[in-house]
């Protein structure tokens, strides 16, 4: 604890003496260092540089153009090279993002299909640390636009995604891991058929999206009222994709305030397989939203879905998931000319498996002595996996949040805790 402490406090001291450095026309030109933690990934080091064009101050402290770049590692293994471009100026009465991205994760979660049908041994997790890990190389490039119809809060989001994905298993020589009998439960998938061999080694995908959104937010970093409705549809259309399937997401957020600086809010994020097709493994763990906020999007379980609950436990072709706050900014103080507030969230999430991915066809044929070498059980519907917990929040002049949330599961199937540092209020 001690050394989160001392990570929070670098990345507190950091952003307060980037705070001084306000240019409110033309260029603005930020760099600080990418630091954070996550007890998924491990604590974060490297940078991020951050160029805006105010134009000629009017919008302040909106911004007419935006260029952000990232190199960032984790030292559990995560990398983060990131290039993103937002501006709602490009192209007019258009929000236009483009985001190019290439994450490297040597020891990326992997705990099987559909939840509790897969078994989690927290001590095999302790003694052998790479037995629910994979290795993921992701090249990401997308662009998103959103506008209004009219003046109304009711509008339009489109896009395009690639991404190719290279799958394997973790490299125990070059980590310094001992061999066991059997592999990972990777390996062991891969080897049962339960991860077809055509998918093992990853692929690439072509996504087309479209939908519609309602915003009646009085402010984006921390609304106090207002609605955030998105119903996306996402499709890898078979003439550009080798596994053709089709994504629908309906995510609902809403905002009340109970006081001054007090209020209540909650996201119910509903994502189902649409017709047919057939989503690969690597994609099953993509969320669909209109705007990426972060490098990645995926869950369920970790600090954008279900905080304290293992990253990526719970997978499923039709899942459901939502998170309840109570938030309560304490205390507010000026500082070297520049506005700060102290919050505080207590929260509860909790998601479900609706369908499960169909691994039937396969456990079928396997031996009592198989599925257990597998951790398999069977499947049970109707079983939530859920997490609360407490938070602190960092307000600087508003739009910018400092968050360190802290979440403990409610089945040890889920693991334990979860303790997180990063930017931003979770929606």
């Amino acid at each position: 604890m001690k050394r989160q402490l001392l990570i929070f406090c670098t990345l507190i001291i950091g952003l307060t003496l980037s705070a001084q450095q306000k240019v409110k026309k033309g260029f603005a030109f930020g760099a600080l260092p990418a630091v954070s933690y996550d007890s998924d990934l491990g604590f974060q080091y490297g940078g991020l540089v951050n160029l805006y064009h105010y134009g000629d101050g009017s919008i302040y402290p909106k911004y007419n153009h935006s260029l952000y770049l990232e190199y960032s590692r984790y030292t559990k293994g995560t990398g983060i090279n990131r290039i993103m471009y937002d501006s709602e100026y490009l192209i007019p009465k258009v929000r236009t993002t483009v985001d190019v991205t290439y994450l490297t994760d040597q020891m990326l979660d992997f705990y099987g299909f559909n939840g509790y049908q897969t078994i989690y041994d927290a001590d095999l997790s302790k003694s052998t640390r790479y037995f629910y890990k994979n290795e993921r190389n992701m090249f990401r490039a997308k662009a998103d636009f959103q506008g209004t119809f009219g003046k109304s809060d009711l509008g339009w989001v489109a896009g395009y995604t690639f991404y190719d994905f290279a799958m394997d298993t973790v490299n125990i020589d070059k980590l310094g891991f001992d061999h066991i009998s059997g592999g990972s439960l990777y390996q062991r998938y891969v080897e049962k058929g339960l991860i077809p061999a055509n998918e093992a080694t990853g692929g690439s995908i072509n996504y087309i999206k479209l939908g519609l959104k309602y915003d009646s937010r009085d402010q984006r970093a921390c609304p106090m009222k207002g609605i955030w409705t998105e119903a996306v549809l996402q499709t890898a259309p078979g003439f550009i994709n080798s596994n053709p399937h089709t994504k629908f997401a309906l995510i609902h957020r809403q905002y009340f305030t109970l006081m001054k600086d007090m209020s209540v809010a909650y996201r119910i994020d509903y994502q189902a397989t649409v017709g047919s097709g057939h989503v690969p493994f690597y994609a099953e763990p993509l969320l669909i939203t209109s705007f990426l906020t972060a490098a990645s999007n995926q869950g369920m379980g970790g600090k954008n879905t279900i905080r304290g609950v293992l990253r990526n436990r719970v997978i499923g072709d039709d899942i459901a998931f939502g998170n309840f706050e109570f938030r309560y900014k304490f205390l507010r103080f000026e500082w070297l000319k520049q506005n700060f507030y102290l919050g505080t969230n207590i929260f509860f999430d909790s998601g479900i498996i609706l369908k499960p991915i169909d691994i039937s066809s396969t456990t079928s044929t396997l031996s009592e002595t198989e599925k257990a070498a597998l951790y398999l059980t069977d499947y049970k519907a109707g079983q939530f996996h859920s997490g609360a917990g407490i938070g602190l929040k960092i307000g600087w002049n508003e739009n910018f949040v400092i968050s360190a949330d802290f979440g403990k599961t409610f089945n040890k199937q889920d693991g334990n805790t979860g303790f997180y540092i990063g930017l931003n209020y979770l929606f």
